[in-house]
């Protein structure tokens, strides 16, 4: 057997290796993603199961705020339903909702001082103000994770590999406009 031979079998060795080095480098980015939604979902799990007990110590003290509860309520089911579905994007427009309607819950809550004083309620709210600094920051890395996951599968030579065994983009978390914008305290008070 000639050199040439060799040299061409050593050349295709090497390049079974390099395909499986980058195979095995996306196996391991989508784990990744997989991972950092995990942590987020055990999150939004947690604040799932949190919001029915705040609901109801808010129920018997703010009876004129209905329409906020009921706001809060259908944004957490939206938040599960998207959830169950693995819909980041639904996750996303629900969790806009919710944040907002909590957000404007906890505004309404400091016009009730018996609701203020009372220790379940407190708790409940620093419990999920808790969760929902975790939430950002999880959320952080869920979008690093979905961003290294997309660039490599975009990147040439990886992007042979992960259209041949249909490696697909991930749904950055994103929540709308609104969430950034302060809640209009002032606004509540005057319905």
């Amino acid at each position: 057997m000639s050199i040439e031979f060799w040299v061409f079998i050593g050349v295709v060795v090497a390049l079974i290796l390099y395909i499986i080095t980058i195979y095995n480098a996306l196996v391991s980015l989508k784990h990744g993603v997989t991972k950092a939604w995990s942590n987020i979902d055990v999150l939004l799990k947690q604040r799932h199961d949190e919001l029915p007990k705040l609901i109801a110590a808010c129920k018997e003290v703010m009876k004129f705020e209905q329409d906020t509860l009921e706001k809060v309520i259908k944004a957490r089911s939206m938040v599960a339903n998207a959830r169950e579905n693995e819909d980041v994007k639904g996750v996303g427009k629900a969790e806009t909702m919710l944040r907002a309607g909590l957000g404007n819950l906890f505004a309404l809550a400091e016009a009730y001082p018996e609701l203020k004083s009372n220790e379940s309620f407190q708790q409940l709210q620093n419990r999920i103000s808790g969760l929902e600094n975790t939430i950002a920051d999880r959320r952080e890395l869920y979008n690093e994770a979905v961003n290294l996951n997309n660039v490599r599968i975009e990147q040439f030579p990886d992007v042979i590999v992960a259209k041949r065994f249909n490696f697909k983009a991930a749904d950055l978390l994103e929540f709308d406009e609104s969430e950034k914008q302060d809640v209009d305290v002032a606004g509540l008070f005057s319905s």
